[in-house]
């Protein structure tokens, strides 16, 4: 550690770039939506942890059969092949009319897309006649149980004006869906899947006449194939005429009802038989099993789902880009009554106000607590420059703990930031022993010619190196007492580890920031001394101008403390006691942090005027305050008293025990 404190306040060039580096990518990670002058990577972004199986999903669609065929014929073979591979802990299946759904759930340090590689392996390497013919398994799509981030339907809607117009039928509107609106979002980045709901599959539906087909002697077996055959493009090779070649084709590609009516069944004695003379052909809507049902009326959309491990916040803004891409090109039609209808994509579930709402609530307690600290802070040190210096460590860590969950793969959810929310009063304390202890010694006779140069490096490194073994053990103390947390298993491990994760991270930062940063803070800081007045003065004025410009551009009265901080230094000769201006200037502080505390919190709710939240913010402080300062003046006395009456003192501890 000493080689740490040493290496970075000798070279405090270098210090503060890391610092500058810290903050620049930190807020580029950060994962709420702050402004950055560079391209930013924030965390990925949820409303709760992902607390699911590590699962994988196998379909098998074999339409029209039972659902004891589908159990005996497709589940059981399919089931007892895959218990076979590396890692899985169970297989559940579900066999139902027309389809199987085999669930394989994996240990949970199985990778996911190794999982997903081995279950591809051994569906294409299935011994022939495991399955019936035609029947093709699939891998479900590379997303987990909360993938679901964006539901929508398709409406017909007046371009103009917004209002619902109709005029679209659950067939066209599928056609749409299926065709356009899926592909394109398909193409977004982050989705692994587009799933269309409602509405009706468009198809060629052939109705065989029973009596030709004794007639003509065929079977429907004759009809099925010829319909096979028939949407069909095939390649002739080439003709070569006048020393040009030409490719040949045979085209069959099914383009309308009458090409299929057209189809050959067979023929007899040179006279072809049609599918038109044996069936009839018509365009219809497919058999469906489900439906999409808003506000009682049968609609027509789809679902969007994130892929594994990416952000869903930056997914669903992905797929947003791609609609209002789209938008243009969807189809619209003139109604009777002369109304535009325009196909429109409406939204019915985003979860964007989710993760928003919840991560906006937990960046208010963040910034709450932050301010709190740092009132807590200036009142008890009762020193603006060693304020300062303790209350960097709280956004500087912060950050730097953003920057760790980004590269270890935690997401910031509430779980996670509540962790560092809880950290932060440990974070504050760290920095607060590092700067009390350099002022300590700063205030003995013997160090006080030690204020800048070699000597008062020499003084800091002693005063950090004092305290930066304990500090280092009442972090490691904290941490190991959440090792439990860290060998949680299943979905307990899922919601909880973040947690731990995120404290642990605050703290290493916090600890990090104490023996790297706040050392070169408190050189360049604590060792600041302006003898010439006109300095001071030029100084002092050009703080005022600033505290103007950023009132009048930001319009914001906060700034206007600036102001004030610089009047009292301008005016600070006027006092006959040298310690009145430098009272002041802690005055102006806690005001500046409680106005803003009040702007933020709101304790009372918007209904109440700035003012009245004001004063119950104060008055909250105050009597936390106030107890504090207590225990501090009467700490003696207490603790003189429990000693004297020790066992009347053990009452508490037992009665609370019990």
């Amino acid at each position: 550690m000493n080689k740490i404190i040493n290496y970075f306040l000798d070279n405090r060039v270098i210090t503060i770039i890391l610092l500058i580096a810290i903050i620049v990518w930190g807020i580029a990670t950060a994962p709420f939506n702050w402004y950055s002058l560079f391209p930013r990577d924030p965390v990925p972004v949820d409303a709760i942890p992902d607390i699911g199986e590590n699962q994988q999903i196998v379909a098998t669609e074999w339409m029209g059969r039972s659902p004891k065929d589908i159990q005996e014929q497709i589940t059981y073979p399919l089931t007892t092949s895959l218990l076979g591979i590396p890692g899985v802990r169970t297989i559940r299946s579900s066999s139902m009319f027309g389809m199987s759904f085999i669930y394989i759930i994996f240990e949970d340090n199985v990778e996911f897309y190794w999982s997903r590689s081995r279950i591809l392996e051994k569906l294409n390497s299935l011994p022939s006649g495991t399955l019936p013919d035609g029947v093709q398994p699939s891998l479900g799509p590379d997303a987990t149980a909360l993938g679901q981030i964006y539901w929508y339907t398709l409406e017909g809607r007046n371009p103009a004006t917004g209002e619902p117009t109709g005029g679209w039928d659950p067939v066209e509107l599928r056609s749409i869906q299926d065709f356009q609106v899926k592909y394109t979002l398909s193409s977004a980045d982050g989705v692994a899947e587009v799933g269309s709901v409602g509405g009706f599959v468009k198809e060629y539906q052939v109705e065989v006449n029973p009596n030709a087909l004794r007639a003509y002697n065929l079977s429907i077996m004759d009809v099925m194939h010829a319909v096979q055959k028939s949407n069909l493009d095939i390649g002739a090779e080439t003709v070569e005429i006048n020393k040009a070649e030409y490719l040949v084709r045979g085209l069959g590609y099914i383009k309308s009802v009458a090409d299929l009516e057209d189809a050959v069944v067979t023929v007899r004695d040179g006279v072809p038989i049609t599918i038109k003379e044996v069936a009839f052909v018509t365009l219809g809507p497919a058999t469906r099993r489900g439906g999409l049902d808003k506000e009682g009326v049968e609609a027509v959309g789809g679902v969007v789902v994130a892929r594994y491990g990416s952000n869903p916040l930056e997914v669903i803004n992905n797929v947003k880009e791609k609609i209002a891409e789209m938008d243009a090109g969807l189809p619209q039609k003139t109604l009777a009554d002369g109304t535009v209808s325009k196909v429109t994509v409406v939204p019915f579930y985003d979860r964007t106000g989710l993760i928003q709402e919840t991560i906006g609530t937990l960046e208010s307690a963040l910034k709450l607590e932050i301010l709190i600290t740092i009132i807590v802070v200036i009142v008890i040190v009762l020193n603006l420059r060693a304020s300062v210096i303790i209350s960097s460590i709280l956004p500087v860590g912060v950050l730097l703990t953003f920057i760790i969950m980004r590269y270890t793969g935690v997401d910031a959810n509430i779980v996670a930031l509540s962790g560092i929310a809880i950290a932060i009063g440990l974070m504050i304390d760290i920095g607060v022993v590092f700067v009390e202890n350099i002022i300590r010694h700063m205030e003995m006779e013997e160090n006080r010619d030690k204020r800048k140069g070699e000597a008062f490096i020499g003084l800091i490194k002693r005063s950090v190196s004092e305290v930066s073994r304990p500090i280092f053990t009442a972090a490691l103390t904290t941490v190991v007492s959440f090792l439990p947390v860290f060998f949680l298993e299943a979905q307990e491990g899922k919601l909880f580890s973040p947690l731990a994760y995120t404290k642990t991270y605050a703290l290493i930062a916090a600890f990090v920031l104490g023996l790297a940063v706040i050392p070169t803070l408190a050189y360049y800081i604590l060792s600041v001394k302006t003898s010439s007045k006109r300095v001071r003065d030029a100084s002092n004025i050009v703080l005022a101008i600033a505290g103007v410009g950023l009132t009048i551009y930001t319009g914001r009265f906060l700034y206007l403390a600036f102001v004030l901080f610089a009047l009292n230094n301008l005016l600070a000769d006027r006092w006959e006691n040298r310690r009145v201006p430098f009272f002041i200037n802690i005055g102006i502080a806690i005001a500046a942090v409680l106005y803003l505390l009040t702007v933020e919190w709101l304790p009372m709710g918007t209904q109440v005027s700035v003012t009245g939240n004001l004063l119950f913010v104060i008055l909250i402080i105050t009597v936390i305050l106030g107890l504090l300062w207590s225990l501090v003046i009467y700490y003696e006395q207490i603790l003189r008293w429990c000693l004297n009456n020790r066992w009347k003192f053990m009452v508490l501890p037992i009665v609370t025990v019990l």
